[in-house]
């Protein structure tokens, strides 16, 4: 397999003893770890037993409208928009439920070519959107990780017009520190990784064949990522393989030891659910599927836990939850999504919904413009931004700027002349008046030093200026 993990060590037991001894609802109890949450300090992990048992109506509307006090503290009420942009479906691991197994025969297996990439990458723009998020199988064509770095520079190098993708995230395979070191060359944004399920003894079961079998090498990638100096990394477990109450303290201890060795916890945290996916029996039934009704939960203590992470919600969820969920935390979500190589311009050329191949099945199938109109509608404002990347401000530095809750000065005024942006150039008749209603009423809320700074920003948006940020 791999040389030497330097992963942090997950003590599995004393994760088990914490949720075998959580007590009873005890409303004092809740509501004296709601209060130390609102502080905006996070939360111990013997708290997040206490708020996992609460069931009492009163108490989850508590619980709920905590969330989202903190996340409007931390990032104001703006939500980014993204677009993944899978490359490849090639794999030679064995996860059983997950499409791009090696063992689905009846699959459709394609990498784009550089070409391809591009082609797909101009209808993303054409849509409107700004930042992706690279996705590929865990193998790729004889290239090797070059087949990736070149796939990069292509996003960044494609113009549609006069428009072109400001930041490229990427999810990919675990490397090597010498090949972190590469990646980071290419000016990445986030470098994203999810463990699938921290529970050893599931990882086995779920991971039987490849080089995703080894656990130990997954859980130590990101400490790998970020000695390779590349400072923003998103963590992630997939809700449904094992009990989530175990899965959100695991995800909670490896964000506190990225902070600890590192001084920096993760940029993001992303929450997907187990969904459908082609030949899989155990995507269909997931061995410990949560119900909306826990989710809503454990995305509302993922935030008050960690409440400077930004959480990412994707297009598995249906529409219905989305809305929900932007109302507990949630603040980065994908949009006008698919999950397959070539499936963007499949669908822009009217050969179907261009899902064949794809590594799952989607919830939400609007696209970015209704989701715009929907986010501006609920009072959401969506946001394109790309600027802390591009200022530098990542890793250590933002969070400096995010634990206090400081980074919506930057955060919403940059929303807002992305916003736009979106209207000037892609918007319909419906979101442009939607979105235009949104920015006055955002404007006027504002004190008159923002206001200032987000109103201007916003004029020159009006005025033809484009990419304005602060």
């Amino acid at each position: 397999m791999h040389g030497p993990s330097e992963a942090f060590p997950l003590d599995e037991a004393s994760i088990g003893r914490l949720l075998d001894g959580a007590p009873a609802q005890d409303p004092v109890r809740v509501r004296d770890i709601l209060a130390r949450a609102r502080e905006l300090r996070g939360l111990d992990e013997a708290d997040l037993p206490v708020l996992m048992a609460v069931q009492r109506p009163d108490l989850l509307d508590e619980l709920f409208h905590a969330a989202e006090q903190v996340k409007e503290e931390i990032y104001g009420r703006r939500i980014v928009l993204f677009a993944p942009l899978y490359v490849s479906n090639l794999c030679g691991n064995e996860c059983l439920y997950c499409a791009f197994r090696a063992s689905n025969r009846g699959l459709t297996r394609r990498a784009l070519g550089q070409a391809e990439i591009a082609a797909e990458v101009c209808h993303l723009l054409r849509q409107g959107h700004k930042r992706l998020l690279l996705v590929a199988g865990e193998a790729y064509p004889k290239e090797g990780l070059d087949y990736i770095l070149k796939a990069i520079r292509t996003i960044y190098a494609t113009r549609e017009g006069a428009e072109s993708i400001r930041r490229v995230n990427v999810n990919i395979a675990p490397l090597d520190l010498p090949d972190f070191r590469r990646l980071k060359e290419t000016q990445i944004g986030t470098y994203q990784l999810f463990q699938e399920t921290y529970h050893r003894a599931t990882y086995a079961l779920m991971h039987p064949r490849g080089l995703k079998a080894d656990y130990d090498w997954r859980l130590g990638c990101m400490d790998r990522a970020m000695q390779a100096g590349i400072e923003d990394v998103g963590i992630g477990a997939l809700f449904g393989l094992h009990d989530w109450r175990f899965e959100l303290l695991a995800l909670l201890r490896h964000a506190r030891h990225l902070e600890d060795r590192f001084g920096c916890g993760p940029h993001t945290i992303s929450v997907p659910r187990i969904e459908p996916a082609e030949g899989s029996t155990t995507s269909e039934a997931p061995p410990f599927a949560v119900t909306d009704a826990d989710f809503r939960k454990l995305v509302a203590i993922l935030r008050l836990a960690v409440p400077y992470t930004g959480l990412i919600l994707s297009t598995r969820e249906r529409p219905e939850v989305r809305r929900e969920v932007f109302h507990l935390g949630i603040s980065q979500i994908s949009a006008g999504s698919r999950t397959n190589p070539g499936g963007y311009r499949e669908e822009e050329a009217g050969n179907g919904p261009g899902d064949g191949g794809a590594q799952f099945s989607l919830g939400d199938h609007r696209d970015l413009d209704e989701v715009v109109r929907d986010l501006a509608e609920s009072g959401f404002i969506p946001s394109f931004c790309t600027g802390c990347y591009r200022m530098g401000r990542t890793g250590a530095d933002f969070m400096d700027l995010a634990k206090p809750g400081e980074i919506k000065l930057h955060c919403q005024p940059n929303a807002l002349s992305t916003l736009q942006e979106f209207v000037e150039d892609h918007a319909s008749p419906a979101t442009r008046a939607a979105a235009e209603i949104l920015v006055a009423g955002s404007l006027a809320a504002m004190d008159d030093r923002a206001r200032t700074r987000a109103g201007a920003m916003v004029a020159r948006v009006r005025r033809g200026e484009r990419d304005v940020f602060c």
